[in-house]
């Protein structure tokens, strides 16, 4: 009773955290392993948990997401290749290996969130009018997105601050949307990723279901409370939690 409790508000933590800025994995992933969830398959468990959260919190941004329509078929199709292609990976792949990559990349998304703006805007002045360039700006953009949800599926933990940080860099500015986006794509990696975890068996359902109660809740009612704060703040404090997982994640090392 306890130990479900405690799974419950985690997910209920991570669900909000995860429609505001990201990082909900880093409440739910070490809440499942406290409950006695061996690692390998509490990262699987924990992407079934959060896909719950990640699409109720989509929903809450559909006016934004729904604005940009024509756009989302592309990234429908990159987010289910690459969240299959991340699944297939981890389960071909040494634990430690990943975990000793996880820091870096958690630190190149901080870096897109800081400096992604003016980076942006670098590139377009520097590119401006030049056609072939914009092209290839366009394909390498498109290979990049690929690259995030391969990461996505292949560990769930940061994927929100990585896909803010492309976002970033890919030239959004809204947060709304950003958010709405990043929740959208986190979902659909999350699915081709739980579809090749059932297959493997690595999911702990009794835990993950509970976890996802909670992360389903959370994720929705957030989405309402960020309406309500600046662009700015919202900024700030999806760059404090990413700065936090990054050191995070090198002092856990």
């Amino acid at each position: 009773m306890i130990e479900g409790a405690g799974l419950f508000l985690a997910g209920l933590l991570g669900g909000i955290v995860n429609s505001i800025a990201g990082g909900g994995s880093f409440i739910t992933f070490p809440a499942l392993i406290a409950a006695g969830v061996p690692p390998i398959a509490a990262n699987a468990t924990n992407t079934f948990a959060s896909s719950a959260g990640y699409l109720s919190g989509a929903a809450g941004f559909r006016r934004e997401l729904w604005a940009h329509r024509r756009q989302l078929p592309k990234i429908a199709f990159l987010a289910l290749v690459g969240g299959g292609l991340g699944a297939w990976l981890l389960l071909q792949t040494p634990e430690a290996t990943f975990s000793r990559a996880i820091p870096w990349l958690l630190l190149l998304a901080t870096a897109l969130l800081i400096w992604g703006n003016p980076l942006q805007a670098r590139l377009r002045r520097r590119f401006e009018g030049r056609q072939s360039l914009s092209l290839l700006g366009g394909v390498l953009l498109t290979l990049l997105l690929l690259l995030v949800c391969t990461y996505g599926g292949f560990f769930n933990a940061g994927l929100g601050i990585v896909l803010l940080g492309y976002l970033t860099l890919a030239g959004y500015q809204d947060i709304h949307l950003m958010n709405g986006l990043k929740l959208l794509v986190s979902a659909l990696v999350s699915i081709f990723a739980i579809v090749i975890f059932s297959a493997g068996d690595l999911i702990a359902w009794r835990e993950g279901a509970i976890v996802l109660t909670g992360t389903l809740i959370g994720g929705y009612a957030a989405t309402s409370a960020v309406r309500v704060v600046s662009q700015h703040l919202v900024r700030r404090a999806i760059i404090a939690v990413a700065a936090g997982m990054t050191a995070y994640f090198f002092l856990a090392r």
